[in-house]
C-alpha cells in the first residue's frame, strides 16, 4: 500500500511544481494537465540532480531547498519542452 501512496504523492507534487513552473515561464505553453504533471515530475528529478551535484545527498526529508530546486528543474524542463515544440521559423 505504501507504493500507491508514493505514486499519488508524486502526481500531486508534480502537478504543483509543474503548474508553478508554467506560471514562471513567460509565454503560452499549450499542454494538458497530464503533461504539466509529467514535466513537474521530470523537473523534480532534474532539480534533485542539480542538488546532488552541488551538495552531498540529502537524507530524503522534505525541505524548502528541495521544493526550490524542483521548481528550478521544472522551469528548465518547461523551457526545453517549449523550445522543442515551437514552430520552426524559416528565415
Amino acid at each position: 500500500m505504501g507504493w500507491l501512496f508514493s505514486i499519488i504523492a508524486w502526481i500531486c507534487f508534480g502537478g504543483i511544481v509543474g503548474a508553478i513552473a508554467r506560471f514562471l515561464v513567460p509565454g503560452r505553453q499549450p499542454m494538458s494537465m497530464l503533461m504539466t504533471i509529467l514535466l513537474g515530475v521530470a523537473g523534480s528529478f532534474v532539480g534533485g540532480l542539480i542538488g546532488r551535484l552541488i551538495w552531498a545527498p540529502a537524507d530524503g526529508g522534505i525541505s524548502p531547498a528541495g521544493w526550490i530546486l524542483s521548481i528550478i528543474g521544472a522551469v528548465i524542463v518547461v523551457l526545453v519542452y517549449v523550445r522543442l515544440n515551437s514552430p520552426k521559423r524559416i528565415p
